[in-house]
């Protein structure tokens, strides 16, 4: 019997999970029963996810870079990757602040609903601007992320998903330093290489385990989400907030697929089937750095791309290309300015786009970041951070889908990349429905 392809067991699992948390929710004592024996599962998928990031990336980066034994190879990758990382998050913010300011989803939100979601979300909101604040209040310099960026120790950035960006910063060095130490020709260093090597393969095979709990993660997890769900009324009234960062992400993932053709000449259907099993776990989890490992399965076994430029690409894009997070900042912006009657100047336009593209670059890659991210940027158009409480009801769901095009984005850039230096390959495998 032909074993069912794991998008399609990942599938089920959301399905079930809804269905069972939409049947617990009106069932005496059955959000309570999702709450103490289904919910704990999701956790624990996540965490085995989590679990593997930092080695996943400290092992394939090392690699990758390693593999090149080219400084100017290594270039010519981390300029291109960059470069397109960039130009898609700049795309994706424009899209989302022209939708915003087209549809206008801010103009039917009534006075009544604003202060009822308010008081409905203190606590979050409290506590979202106080990080803000406290962030806001320390002085820095304009060239502040170079120093946020280097490590004052590598031990304690890895214990924090949220610091994955000052860990590629060391490991970037490390490789490099690997490299130039030839270890093609010098004995002592190719055994370090050879470990990491060894070190990927390993990592590589747990991922495969983990992916094996997949479905029931996923299961837990919606079903979770389901049974604690806000009032439906507050859906409705954000309706058009909502569907606006929908439409908006829908338009990204086909500007994705559009790179993907014109410069890969691969179809767009084949494209999203290949990472169908990396989207529903994005959408499950919320979390681009949980998504990571099987991100990169899904780059290098379904999609063809040469796992020296994967190795690269794909863990840097995870940490800061988040298409979908900066162009929901777009949208929040311009939606809470309309909620409140605040007419935004051509300038604050401007700056919503400069500081949404650079606060997406400095988004941590877990569930949430977005959220306290977008604080600094209503800040900096003068919009009261507690504005933010207007959509914290309906951020999770929101979350869940701009995971989607973050991960998205990480590789339909590996697949340019790799096209562009002749590494991308036929697929390994390919997923059979």
């Amino acid at each position: 019997m032909r074993k069912l392809a794991l998008h399609w067991q990942i599938l089920i699992g959301m399905l079930a999970g809804i269905g069972i948390g939409l049947l617990c929710s009106n069932i005496d004592g059955g959000a309570t029963f999702i709450k103490n024996w289904i919910k704990p599962l999701g956790p624990v998928f996540i965490n085995l996810l989590k679990m593997v990031a930092i080695p996943l990336i400290i092992a394939s980066l090392i690699k990758g870079v390693s593999d090149l034994r080219d400084m100017a190879k290594l270039s010519k990758i981390g300029s291109r990757t960059m470069g397109l990382y960039i130009c898609t998050t700049m795309i994706a913010t424009g899209i989302g602040l022209g939708l915003a300011l087209l549809i206008n989803p801010g103009g039917s939100i009534s006075e009544e609903t604003r202060l009822a979601m308010i008081a409905q979300t203190p606590q979050k909101a409290s506590e979202n601007i106080a990080k803000a604040v406290q962030a806001s209040q320390v002085e820095s310099s304009p060239i502040q992320v170079l120093v946020d960026i280097v490590p004052s120790n590598l031990f304690a950035a890895m214990t924090d998903n949220g610091q994955m960006l000052q860990v590629i910063f060391f490991v970037m060095m490390f490789a490099v330093a690997l490299v130039m130490l030839k270890p093609e020709t010098n004995p002592k260093v190719a055994q370090v290489k050879d470990f990491f090597d060894g070190l990927n393969d390993i990592i590589l095979k747990m991922i495969d385990i983990i992916m094996l709990f997949a479905p029931f993660g996923v299961f837990a997890l919606l079903a979770a989400l389901v049974t604690e769900a806000p009032n439906a009324d507050i859906f409705v009234a954000l309706g058009s907030y909502a569907a606006t960062v929908l439409i908006g992400l829908a338009l990204v993932l086909l500007v994705d697929a559009l790179f993907v053709f014109i410069f890969t000449r691969r179809n767009p259907f084949f494209f999203f089937k290949s990472i169908a099993p990396a989207q529903l776990v994005a959408f499950s989890s919320s979390s681009s750095a949980a998504t990571l490992p099987i991100t990169m399965e899904c780059t290098t076994k379904n999609l063809g791309v040469d796992k020296e430029v994967a190795s690269f690409v794909i863990p840097v894009g995870a940490t800061v290309n988040m298409d979908g997070t900066a162009l929901y900042q777009a949208v929040a912006t311009v939606f809470i300015a309309q909620a409140f009657n605040q007419d935004l100047s051509t300038g604050q336009l401007l700056s919503i786009v400069v500081t949404a593209t650079l606060a997406s670059i400095g988004s941590a890659a877990v569930p949430g970041a977005g959220m306290l991210m977008l604080v600094v940027i209503l800040q900096s158009v003068g919009i009261d951070p507690a504005a933010i409480a207007l959509i914290a009801a309906i951020d999770r769901p929101l979350d869940m889908c701009r995971t989607i095009v973050n991960i998205t984005g990480d590789m339909s850039v590996a697949m340019v990349v790799a096209n562009s230096l002749g590494k991308l390959n036929e697929p390994e495998t390919q997923e059979t429905a």
